[in-house]
């Protein structure tokens, strides 16, 4: 209810507002002071234990020397102490500038590579999801422009891929290569590659240089300025001038390197390939045509028994495998180098399963994925590539210990391994029935 007074000089009636409604708008204003200050007061639980791992911020480096690129090391954290922690580091307040248009200096030559890294980054990083995909693209594009990194987008996207533990994107380093897209998939990336080198910024991320996704906690999380948040991936800057816009001063170096684990997939990654890898001291990957391919059994269409040349490079195997494979998201490749006793079907006699050389098994459902070799033909640098040796164990019969009263050696194959069991690391990758064979077993 409304009183109306009159104003004198214009003996025209003026509205009063009555005392409930003064009320109300006092409480609204209340709550819009308070509940910030307790939702600020009470940020989720963290377990001191978690909290003690994580690293906390630390002295802001000076403009006279260069902040230190880490490689990614994660702590032990379960996804839900991570989403936790994630959640009680708070944006950081003032301006978050975006960054300025990148342009590329290289040749044709040089932009195709880019254009293929960076694809690579997106996709293996983001996803099949645009934004995502625009926000990796951003960052690696501010990093070839800060002096901390590498001068070319290629460099910046496999900086440290040689160690295991030394890469700055995870999927250069811990086999996600294998892994195949489609036509589709792949197009949409380069789109987003190539406006990217072409110029096109994407602002909510601003100039940052760092990010994970929010169930995962790296040890740097808490010591960098935490920026913006796109779908689960979370973006940092480096605190002080190194996180502003003079830091990022460099320009693209104008070359590109060749690089061999895109070599199976981008024709652009194959020119010179065999100087990058002599350079190197390595073998360089075996790029076969598609028409030349092994193919796979006609009664199964992911699997592939194959006959190895041995002068091959036993380091190609896998690249061999993994083209051969393409897209399946289930695949078998068994590998011999005797030609004599590759089988035309899928082997159980234990002395050719013995005489394997190479077996790579993808299963994408199971999200399994692994190349072994035979390590006595072909060494391998680490124990977790080779193939368990099956031995021939000797054991007593009653015949034998009955007729001359010793043990007698009798050789007894080894037990099938079971369908869809892991093994531990440095064991032969399980024999998992394919989708097709399932479906074309009798009821």
């Amino acid at each position: 209810m409304q009183m109306q007074t009159i104003n004198p000089a214009s003996s025209e009636p003026r509205p009063v507002l009555a005392w409930p409604l003064w009320l109300a708008m006092a409480a609204v204003a209340l709550m819009a002071i308070v509940l910030p200050l307790l939702v600020a007061a009470n940020p989720p639980h963290i377990p001191a234990e978690i909290a003690r791992q994580v690293r906390t911020p630390e002295r802001i480096v000076q403009r006279t020397e260069l902040p230190p690129v880490e490689p990614i090391a994660f702590q032990a954290v379960d996804t839900d102490d991570a989403r936790a922690f994630n959640a009680t580091i708070p944006f950081v307040g003032g301006p978050n500038p975006a960054a300025r248009p990148f342009r590329f200096a290289g040749s044709t030559e040089d932009r195709a590579r880019a254009v293929d890294c960076l694809a690579a980054a997106v996709l293996y990083e983001a996803g099949d999801d645009r934004p995502g995909q625009q926000a990796v693209a951003q960052v690696v594009l501010n990093r070839v422009r800060h002096p901390a990194f590498p001068k070319s987008v290629c460099g910046v996207v496999f900086q440290g891929s040689e160690r295991a533990t030394g890469c700055q994107f995870t999927f250069t380093c811990d086999g996600a290569l294998a892994r195949r897209y489609s036509d589709g998939f792949w197009e949409r990336a380069k789109q987003v590659a190539r406006a990217a080198l072409g110029g096109s910024v994407f602002a909510p991320v601003g100039l940052a240089t760092h990010y994970h996704t929010d169930w995962v906690v790296p040890y740097w999380s808490a010591s960098l300025d935490k920026l913006a948040a796109v779908d689960t991936h979370l973006f940092f800057r480096w605190t002080g001038w190194w996180g502003t816009g003079p830091a990022f001063n460099r320009a693209h170096a104008g070359g590109e390197p060749v690089v061999a684990k895109l070599a199976a997939t981008f024709a652009a990654h194959r020119t010179g390939l065999e100087e990058v890898a002599d350079a190197a001291g390595v073998e360089p990957p075996v790029i076969i045509a598609a028409d030349l391919l092994p193919r796979p059994l006609a009664s199964d269409p992911n699997t592939f028994l194959v006959a190895l040349d041995p002068r091959m490079p036993a380091g190609s195997f896998a690249g061999l495998a993994s083209q051969s494979c393409g897209t399946r998201p289930y695949c078998k490749f068994l590998a011999w180098t005797d030609k004599s006793v590759t089988p035309a079907s899928v082997p159980s006699d234990p002395k050719i399963l013995a005489a394997m050389s190479f077996s790579y098994l993808r299963d994408q459902p199971r999200q399994f994925e692994k190349a072994l070799w035979n390590c006595e033909e072909f060494p391998r640098t680490t124990q977790t590539e080779c193939m368990r040796q099956r031995v021939v164990v000797a054991v007593p019969t009653r015949a034998a210990v009955a007729t001359s009263g010793e043990p007698v050696a009798v050789a007894r194959p080894e037990a099938a391994p079971l369908a869809g069991v892991r093994r531990k690391t440095g064991t032969l990758a399980p024999i998992v029935p394919s989708p097709v064979a399932e479906k074309a077993r009798p009821e």
